[in-house]
């Protein structure tokens, strides 16, 4: 029997889509890449042919309304992502959309509020390291008791852009780093822990040009003597790591976001008695994100992210941006 397959349509050519979700989805057996959208034809048709896919379509309108296409890929400005992805569902499509989900808690709920009207759509937020098997690692060591109780959650993640006609800095449509990249460092320790902050601390600093956060950096509150610190920034020397530390030992991540698709990855466990590097295999980790997603609309199971962990995504968010504006501890 001929392998069932999840047919994808992509809105916009962005750099994130092109240069490693299609590809990586493309990679798939459970997935085919169908149609790709810009509201250029030109930008659509020159996408399509780089990547070949079939079809192309001069709107994102279009595009949703193809009836071939079973689910839809986002990866527009974060201050259309929620607005297209009620589009796409009022379309009858499921819904990958890029991190974050949505411009702050606000926006985020709305979205939340209208999948419960639509049962039998599956929509997640493309957090795509949750499926590295190093990751998957890293989970398994801390349920296992192997670096005993964990106590915190340290991460950083930077790049240096400046340009002010790049999105990433455009404050009114989303752009800045904690939208852009303290949503990862934010994500990891929920992830691992499996439970909210309840309390934060930020420290933001703005561009005076851009009125972007260029910096940021915060402390998370999990109660019980659990924390997580982070420093994200959009104008630093390119960096990212993450150290998981625990009361018999650690973990540290060495790249724990954009994990190569062409090269292993390593973890290194530390515990009294030495330091073990672990190697995982070379894996897409968008390969590994579609597979999923796919998995959960053939299958009609629940999609492994769901939209309320998206959603308390974004209420840490929100809280690090009010804390500060007000120099103090926020409640989440």
């Amino acid at each position: 029997m001929e392998l069932q397959k999840i047919k994808w349509g992509i809105i916009s050519t962005a750099q994130i889509g092109v240069n490693k979700v299609i590809p990586g989805t493309q990679k798939s057996d459970l997935c085919d890449v169908v149609a790709i959208s810009s509201r250029n034809q030109n930008k659509a048709e020159e996408a399509a042919k780089k990547l070949g896919i079939p079809r192309a379509y001069g709107s994102y309108e279009d595009l949703i309304a193809d009836p071939d296409i079973d689910a839809i890929y986002n990866p527009l400005p974060n201050h259309l992502h929620v607005e297209w992805t009620i589009k796409a569902m009022h379309a009858g499509k499921h819904v990958l959309c890029e991190k974050p989900i949505g411009m702050d808690v606000a926006d985020a709920q709305l979205l939340l509020d209208e999948c419960k009207k639509h049962s039998d759509l599956k929509v997640m937020e493309a957090f795509m390291y949750r499926f590295h098997p190093q990751w998957v690692k890293v989970k398994e060591l801390v349920r296992s008791g192997a670096i005993g109780e964990v106590k915190t959650v340290q991460s950083f993640f930077s790049y240096f852009n400046n340009d002010p006609n790049n999105i990433r800095n455009m404050a009114d449509i989303g752009g800045g780093g904690l939208l852009d990249i303290g949503c990862y460092n934010i994500s990891f320790p929920r992830f691992l822990f499996d439970s909210e902050p309840q309390r934060v601390v930020g420290l933001v600093d703005y561009d005076p040009q851009l009125k972007t956060d260029r910096i940021a950096s915060g402390i998370m509150d999990f109660s019980g003597g659990i924390s997580s610190t982070f420093t994200c920034s959009t104008q630093m020397m390119p960096f990212q790591r993450c150290l998981v530390v625990g009361t018999e030992g650690s973990i540290e991540i060495e790249i724990p976001v954009n994990a190569p698709p062409d090269k292993p990855t390593r973890i290194w466990l530390m515990k009294k008695s030495g330091k073990e590097e672990i190697t995982l295999d070379i894996t897409d980790q968008y390969t590994s994100q579609a597979d999923a997603f796919a998995k959960a609309i053939l299958n009609n199971t629940p999609v492994p992210t769901p939209l309320l962990d998206a959603v308390n995504n974004m209420k840490v968010i929100d809280a690090v941006f009010e804390s500060g504006r007000t120099e103090g501890w926020v409640g989440v």
